[in-house]
């Protein structure tokens, strides 16, 4: 990696006159080709246009990559990325369910995958929303879609918390008679653990536990595969889970999965 900064004028201009301008970032092939209307054909030459000129014949955008060449700093680099501020976890069923058993499952599924997310993220969510619709493909089959989100008594990382919101928004919202093909989750309002401090009414002891419980389970997840350790709403046969009698085989990670030769 070549140091700018410590190049002379005259080294940067040659350096900089050996790159086509269309090798600049940012710098598309719609955008070199009015450069080259214009007797730009360099770095060099870009860098040394007038301002004014980027300006009125392009956007701001290429202004400011042209302040970049000029060792102006336009674009702040960012360390960590921005923090999320929602997750969801959603997919469509293998195959139509009507029994309120299997979107009760998926949605604990759901639930149970956003939860560990924001655990890794170090995050709690505010409220859990539950969506669940009918295939809109099966016209001849009644259709129905309905969300809800709830507000949690408190911010919570913990999988039964977030299970137990968003199992009791699925019953509230769900209706007999209908073939289901999708449900989801989406926790809302994420905001870092630490900012969050205890309510007068919650038990130190309770939630010491629970944090101790969820660091167990991802920690064996993690290690073993992801659902080793669930909650019992999960389910196990999971019948509405998608179909994967297709699926790719992984060549390309995983050794064991490599095709042989005979």
């Amino acid at each position: 990696m070549c140091d700018f900064g410590q190049l002379t004028e005259d080294k940067r201009s040659m350096l900089f006159g050996s790159i086509p301008a269309g090798d600049v970032w940012g710098v598309g092939r719609h955008i070199t080709e009015k450069l080259l209307a214009m007797h730009i054909t360099t770095a060099e030459d870009l860098r040394t246009t007038n301002l004014d000129t980027i300006r009125r014949h392009f956007s701001i955008f290429l202004a400011r990559t042209v302040n970049e060449l000029n060792g102006i700093a336009c674009i702040e680099l960012e360390e960590v990325g921005a923090p999320r501020q929602q997750i969801m976890a959603s997919r469509l069923f293998g195959a139509t369910v009507s029994r309120l058993p299997d979107p009760v499952e998926s949605v604990a599924n759901f639930t149970t995958r956003a939860a560990e997310n924001i655990s890794q993220d170090g995050t709690m969510a505010v409220s859990v929303c539950v969506f669940i619709r009918t295939n809109p493909l099966k016209e001849d089959h009644p259709q129905y879609q309905r969300s809800l989100i709830v507000t949690l008594a408190r911010p919570s990382d913990d999988t039964t918390t977030l299970i137990g919101a968003a199992i009791a928004e699925l019953k509230a919202i769900y209706r007999n008679g209908c073939h289901y093909k999708k449900t989801g989750v989406l926790l809302i309002g994420l905001h870092p653990k630490e900012e969050s401090q205890p309510g007068l009414v919650d038990d130190p002891m309770t939630l010491a536990r629970s944090d101790r419980l969820m660091r167990v389970m991802d920690a064996i997840n993690t290690k073993i595969g992801q659902g080793s350790v669930g909650i019992a709403a999960s389910g196990i046969r999971q019948k509405w889970a998608m179909r994967r009698e297709r699926k790719s085989q992984s060549y390309t990670t995983d050794w064991k999965k490599l095709p042989v030769a005979e």
